[in-house]
Formats: structure tokens, sequence, C-alpha cells
């Protein structure tokens, strides 16, 4: 018996190894320490409410810190993304499960690759602004990516028609969930459209239809983001957004970004926004939230994997919606660096 079981062995071996040929992991992942400093002084855990990243005054932390592996075999492939940090803690407040980023599979379903379909925990189609900020051109968020999906959970078709365009259709569980809060709520669904005239340029429209809560029972929320994304050349680059949504009452912000690069290693850039929400859909104040927000940041590059950020941003509230010293005003003034290694 013992030639057949050395025999079986070599078979499995053999066979293992045939299939290994086809099956391609890799693993990445990105870490992120920063140190805030908010000249309000406040005195709660959380700088600001309507704030999820680098959310903490006067104290060294982490923001963000993820790991993800990735499996390729034949049409399918999959993605599996932990995570820890203050952005969670914060971000995924309300949910059960909040150590997962990531966690989807996928399958090519023609041998071009122009249709695919993905099920699962899925980056956000919306915004040009992700949690992971080492392709961000500011350091913190703006007001609007802040105060929209992040993550999105449910099924996603996607159809890349030429190198110029790309249109994607989803079913999602709702406004950034991993679980339903209520079972007997319809799916909500979203689209999204890119246009690429050039590999410098970008123009991308998505939009969300679904039932959300408003304080005392779920009506119909209607959004939609579009912005504008232009290399004008090696040194100049400028993205304009443009928010607007509707729940029983109406917000919208517009951000306008340009960033200015140095050197090689050195880069800057300049924001400007405003975000309305009168009737606090969206952000939860005791007064409408009317704000105009400036930043400004510098970042410093040692290679292509490392990022050192320190940025000023400042904010300005049309009402008194924020605290110095247990006080009310308008402003709010706070300064951000981290250290960010993506690999």
């Amino acid at each position: 018996m013992k030639p057949i079981f050395l025999l079986l062995v070599l078979v499995s071996s053999i066979t293992l190894s045939q299939e290994n040929k086809a099956l391609h992991i890799s693993f990445s992942g990105f870490a992120e320490t920063y140190y805030s400093y908010d000249f309000n002084n406040p005195n709660t855990d959380a700088k600001l409410p309507f704030m999820y990243n680098y959310n903490r005054h006067n104290e060294f932390n982490i923001n963000i810190g993820l790991l993800r592996t990735k499996v390729e075999y034949e049409n399918a492939y999959a993605s599996l993304t932990f995570h820890a940090g203050t952005y969670v803690e914060d971000n995924y407040a309300n949910e059960s499960t909040k150590i997962i980023n990531e966690a989807f599979v996928g399958l090519y379903l023609d041998t071009d690759r122009k249709h695919t379909l993905e099920v699962g925990i899925l980056p956000s189609y919306i915004g040009f602004e992700t949690a992971v900020s080492h392709n961000n051109l500011t350091l913190t968020r703006s007001i609007l990516a802040e105060n929209s999906p992040y993550f999105m959970t449910g099924v996603k078709y996607n159809y890349k028609s030429s190198e110029k365009w790309n249109y994607t259709f989803f079913i999602t569980n709702g406004w950034q969930r991993i679980s339903k809060p209520q079972q007997d709520v319809v799916p909500a669904i979203g689209t999204q459209v890119v246009f690429k005239s050039d590999e410098n340029t970008t123009l991308n429209w998505s939009t969300f239809i679904g039932k959300e809560f408003n304080g005392t029972d779920y009506s119909m929320r209607y959004f939609s983001n579009i912005y504008y994304d232009k290399k004008w050349n090696d040194k100049w680059r400028t993205i304009a957004g443009f928010d607007y949504g509707w729940q029983n009452n109406s917000w919208f912000s517009p951000v306008l970004i340009t960033q200015y690069s140095i050197t090689s290693k050195w880069q800057t850039a300049g924001r400007v926004e405003y975000y309305a929400d009168n009737n606090n859909v969206l952000i939860a104040t005791n007064d409408p939230f009317k704000t105009l927000g400036f930043s400004l940041n510098f970042d410093y590059l040692p290679n292509s994997k490392v990022k050192l950020r320190t940025e000023a941003r400042f904010l300005n509230s049309e009402e008194k919606l924020f605290e110095t010293n247990a006080e009310p005003v308008n402003a709010n003034f706070f300064w951000t660096t981290s250290l960010s290694f993506e690999f």
C-alpha cells in the first residue's frame, strides 16, 4: 500500500501545482498615523460630529490601518480587507461588523472583460475622495465626502463600452450600510457614468435613490454627485465637485481643489468648499448648517509609498455651530499632520 499512497500524494501535488499556476494571490495595505490640534479646544472625544477622519484632538493616533488580500482565478476574483483606527470607530459606529473594509466576489462575464459583476461589501462609487488618503489631493476629506458613503453593500454590474465610457448599476442595502436596519425597506439603487476624454481628464456622475430614515420614519432619498478631474500638466491638477440631495428637504455642496507639484517630492493643494444643509437632513446640528471652508496643505514624498502631509483648515458657519470653552462660535480652525505608508 505504501507505493500507492506515495503515488496518490505525488498526483495530488502535481494537480495542486497546476491549479496554483492560475491562482494569483496578492497582498497590499495602508497605514496612516496622525496628530491633529483644534484651536477651539473641544472637550469631546471627536472634534466635529460631521467629520469621521482625523477626528481626535491633541493626541497621536491611527486614522486607518488596513490589510487587503486579492485572489484571482480564471474569470473570477475576490477581495477581503480588514481595517482599524479612529476612522473605523467613528464611521462604523452603527454597524455590528466593523472590522471589514471590503469583502466581495467578482466575475468577468465575457472574454473581453467588458462586463463585470461584483457582490459584497464594496467601495463607494460616490465621490472622488476615499478613506485611504494616499491619492486624495488634500489631507483631510471635504465636508461633502465625509457626509456621503465610503462603502456600499450589495450588487454591482459594470459595463466598459470603450476606453472612454464606463457605466455601472448598483443594488445596495442603502446609504452606507452593511446590514439593513429594517428588513421591509426595499433595496436602494445607484448609477455611475464615467467619461474619460483622455488619460488626464475624468467626468463622473453618480446617483443614489433609496429609502432612508428621516428621524421619524423612512422616506425616499434622491442624491446626485458630479465631479470633473483634470490634470493640466506635470504641475497642476484640479478637481471640481458638486453634491445635491433631497429627502423631504434639500442639501447641496460645491467644492474646488487645486494641487500644485512644486518638485517630485513636494506638493501643495488648496481647497474652497461650501456645504448647505438648512434642514439638517444629513448633518444633525441645532441650527441650519451653512458652512464655508478653506484649507491649505503641504506634502513631502520621500518615495512613492510614503507621504508626510500637513494641513491647516478653517471652517466658518453662518450660525454658531462650533464651541470654544463651551461658548458657541461661528468659526473653527484646526491643523492636522499625518505620516502614511502604502504597500
